[in-house]
């Protein structure tokens, strides 16, 4: 995996927040987000819309390719199929994906684009130890924080948990979960390799001042 700046911020989708009621609204507004976090100089932007159609999917992250910076990534959620029509840049699994293993194995054929990344979410240590023998080129390890969208994960796994998934683990590790500008330095003072996040980038009302603060360390 080429190097990259650090801390490694990723935006993740959540397109339903944008636009309630509207599929077509929420969809552009959705692309216009990925387009100014790209512009703002986000490294990394994961789309995470599981219940778009297959075809509707694919135009979105074709786009969503277009407007990438030269040196960002555009990962899909889950789809390697899409991800490769679409020319991105890798997938992001989450535990019950498909195994990250499998994935290595078929990049390691030389069947994968060059640089094509392989990112695991990850719920406890035992979890990223596994994902980093398998193949993961990085994890995402939370929630750290409490966050609604993380509930169904269970309770707040805490920066003192993060701190030893840093330590234990060789592969970049991103902080996921309730993550925001008042607690992204505790992350990364943790260990953590970047941030990934939802809101923090997605309700951002100037996002070239955000990454200012989160590339300064915050």
């Amino acid at each position: 995996m080429s190097r990259e700046a650090k801390p490694i911020l990723c935006y993740v989708t959540d397109r339903s927040a944008l636009a309630p009621g509207s599929a077509a609204g929420a969809r552009d507004a959705l692309l216009g987000v990925i387009r100014r976090a790209f512009a703002a100089g986000v490294h990394r932007v994961q789309i995470r819309e599981k219940d778009l159609p297959t075809l509707e999917l694919l135009e979105l992250a074709r786009e969503a390719v277009a407007a990438r910076a030269k040196s960002a990534r555009l990962l899909l959620h889950d789809r390697l199929d899409v991800a490769l029509a679409a020319g991105a840049d890798g997938v992001h699994l989450g535990e019950q994906s498909l195994p990250v293993a499998a994935l290595a194995r078929w990049r390691n054929q030389g069947r994968a684009p060059a640089d094509f990344l392989a990112g695991v979410s990850c719920h406890s240590l035992a979890a990223a130890l596994e994902a980093e023998r398998d193949g993961a080129d990085y994890i995402f390890f939370g929630p750290v924080f409490a966050t609604p969208s993380k509930a169904a994960w269970g309770p707040p796994q805490g920066v003192a948990r993060l701190k030893e998934v840093c330590r234990r683990v060789r592969v970049p590790v991103l902080a996921i979960g309730g993550v925001a500008l008042e607690n992204a330095g505790e992350c990364l003072a943790a260990g953590a390799s970047g941030l990934a996040a939802i809101r923090l980038f997605q309700d951002s009302a100037d996002l070239a001042a955000l990454m200012a603060q989160l590339h300064s360390g915050v």
